[in-house]
């Protein structure tokens, strides 16, 4: 029996659309992280682009700007971290059951990590 391509490429557009909704949606979706208890923290949005840094007034300290970068780089890396597990979570759910054998995620994704 020869599979029905038919069927096979209306799946494909189907989960092509559904993706252009996530991307969109995911735009307008955040995550924050903080680090330093609070002192730094980091707004990603679904995109991986940062779009907010906060620093608390007591972090700022001309003596210590290694402790300052240590902060920021901690608290962007979490951000992108749950901006990837967000995207992923939301292609997961806009995509299940649309390709069987795929587990709802698509290839090449940007952010999708196997």
């Amino acid at each position: 029996m020869k599979p029905d391509l038919k069927a096979i490429f209306k799946q494909i557009e189907k989960v092509q659309e559904e993706l252009e909704k996530v991307q969109a949606e995911l735009e307008k979706k955040t995550v924050t992280e903080e680090a330093g208890g609070g002192m730094v923290k980091v707004t990603a949005n679904g995109k991986r682009e940062i779009i907010k840094i906060e620093i608390d007034k007591e972090v700022v300290n001309p003596d210590d700007v290694e402790m300052l970068e240590d902060l920021l780089v901690a608290a962007v890396n979490k951000a992108l971290q749950s901006a990837d597990k967000m995207i992923n979570e939301e292609i997961a759910k806009a995509t299940s059951g649309l390709l069987p054998g795929l587990g709802g995620l698509p290839f090449g994704f940007p952010g999708f990590k196997a």
